[in-house]
């Protein structure tokens, strides 16, 4: 009797596994918004920013942005939650004024950003899925990309399929974010909206418009993008993406451009 239990345990426990291994590859990457579905319990997403490039120039500034090695890693804990790590390890910033020709370039680390995300439905993300991700920004890096104090928010991210091969996505956020002179933090507020076209069974094109209100005593101002993003899943584990964004007004920079990749473990 006993050796029938562990025979039927031992061919049970590979089933379930193989069951929970069954849930879609759902990488925050690519793209503006951020999604919902919550990955696999006990598995590990790993995330990262091979190099992205934006440009800013406000007539008399030009600022180019580099960063590379953008990481985010992500645990599942129990099907319906998450907890994520994030870390930029390089960034270079360079300003030259368009008057004089001089240039000043910084570069260094970036902030660590811890986040807990929570399913509310459909944390495999089918269906319509709906989740909350409070998260907080700790101020280790440099000045070049460093936000110089702590800062905190919260996304509520909201996907849908509307078939064909369409999908919805809506990412709402609020955040205490970190004032322009490196110290004290203000009100910025704003949302992604945008659809996912599936191309094929493994290439996906993401389309999205965003806008943030930024209440810095600095000075206030509202982003606006315009973004595209194409991903690529060549096998059930593993993403590659590439991508960019274009300003909508005059208080956004002008274009971004990115190169990234996903892997589950």
């Amino acid at each position: 009797m006993h050796r029938r239990l562990i025979a039927a345990l031992s061919i049970a426990m590979p089933i379930a596994a193989d069951a929970q291994e069954a849930r879609e590859l759902c990488p925050s990457r690519p793209g503006l918004g951020t999604p919902a579905c919550i990955v696999d319990s006990g598995r590990v997403l790993a995330e990262t920013g091979l190099a992205s490039f934006e440009r800013e120039d406000d007539g008399e500034v030009r600022t180019d942005t580099l960063i590379a090695a953008d990481a985010l890693v992500r645990l599942g804990l129990d099907g319906d939650s998450e907890v994520q790590l994030g870390w930029t390890a390089f960034g270079r910033v360079r300003e030259r004024d368009r008057i004089t020709g001089d240039m000043a370039t910084q570069s260094g680390l970036g902030d660590i950003s811890l986040a807990y995300k929570r399913s509310l439905a459909s944390p495999d993300g089918s269906g319509w899925s709906i989740a909350v991700q409070p998260f907080a920004t700790l101020p280790v890096g440099g000045g070049a990309i460093g936000a110089g104090d702590w800062g905190a928010g919260l996304l509520v991210p909201v996907t849908g399929e509307l078939g064909g091969g369409v999908s919805f996505e809506l990412t709402p956020r609020i955040d205490a974010a970190v004032d322009a002179d490196r110290s004290g933090r203000h009100l910025a507020f704003g949302s992604v909206i945008g659809v996912e076209l599936a191309v094929s069974d493994a290439v996906s094109l993401t389309l999205e418009a965003s806008a943030l209100r930024d209440d810095d005593p600095d000075g206030p101002r509202t982003e606006m993008l315009g973004a595209a993003a194409l991903a690529w899943q060549p096998g059930d584990d593993v993403q590659i993406d590439a991508g960019g964004a274009v300003g909508l007004n005059r208080h956004s920079p002008d274009f971004q451009l990115y190169l990234g990749v996903a892997r589950r473990f």
